[in-house]
């Protein structure tokens, strides 16, 4: 079963931590795309850049809209995500758990599993 595994980033809790708390963060990632690699559960995985980069689409009175920004205010957003295929739900939130973010209290990682995958990361 495919998992995504998403990064809930908090700007405040982040960027009160630090340099050295940042780092530690940054470099357990990519001991944790080590660990998900060796076992063969790590599809793929993507940051995402600050939401001020962001482009909403909708439709407003029937008519397309663009508008720049986060669609919704909100005090965390989605900074990145992993895509993994494990056996179990169980094993999915264990992965969660040893995402480097779920060790800063105001910082989570979200377990969803996916219903539909397409396309070549799949």
């Amino acid at each position: 079963m495919k998992y995504l595994l998403i990064m809930h980033v908090n700007p405040k809790i982040f960027d009160a931590l630090t340099e050295a708390e940042r780092d530690e963060i940054m470099n357990g990632h990519g001991e944790f795309m080590k660990t998900i690699q060796e076992s063969g559960e790590m599809i793929s995985t993507h940051a995402l850049a600050d939401p001020s980069n962001t482009s909403v689409v909708s439709t407003r009175g029937g008519v397309p809209a663009v508008t720049d920004g986060p669609y919704l205010e909100a005090k965390e957003y989605m900074g990145g995500y992993y895509l993994v295929d494990c056996e179990t739900k169980e094993r999915a939130v264990e992965l969660a758990g040893m995402i480097p973010d779920t060790k800063v209290e105001g910082l989570a990682v979200e377990v969803r599993p996916v219903m539909f995958s397409a396309g070549s990361d799949m």
